[in-house]
């Protein structure tokens, strides 16, 4: 079964995307970022580029011919290629297939609107049985 783990309290949401994708790229673990509005995707797209400062995330989109060989994809569309341990969404809604995956990451930011849709989307998981862990990155803790 997926489990989830749950960012809060993210003074910057895709800033927190890029320091969770090159922790799984340290790990050699493979990540799906899912973020279905198309100017998200293009802004984690661009950061990814440039974060972290002195290193680089190998990254691009899921339908691109380098996919098979890339440790970090962006989907805009629910894509769910077959070798990616991770997912994190980037979405407002619950992504599509996240059980597909042995991970879902979810980061919350501080701001009252994206704090309801995160925990709708916390209730959704927790009502279906999904184990939850939780990291408060106003504490620290990630």
């Amino acid at each position: 079964m997926t489990t989830i783990d749950f960012y809060f309290n993210a003074d910057d949401r895709l800033q927190v995307a890029c320091r969770l994708a090159g922790k799984a790229l340290s790990q050699k673990k493979r990540m799906l970022i899912y973020a279905p509005e198309p100017e998200s995707a293009s802004r984690i797209d661009k950061l990814l580029w440039t974060w972290p400062a002195i290193g680089f995330v190998p990254h691009c989109a899921v339908d691109d011919p380098l996919a098979a060989d890339t440790p970090v994809l962006i989907a805009s569309d629910p894509q769910t290629p077959p070798s990616c341990e991770l997912l994190l969404n980037l979405g407002a809604e619950c992504p599509p297939h996240f059980e597909r995956f042995e991970r879902l990451l979810e980061i919350v930011p501080a701001e009252e609107a994206e704090r309801q849709a995160g925990r709708s989307r916390y209730r959704f998981y927790l009502e279906r049985g999904y184990k939850i862990s939780n990291h408060d990155l106003a504490a620290g803790n990630e």
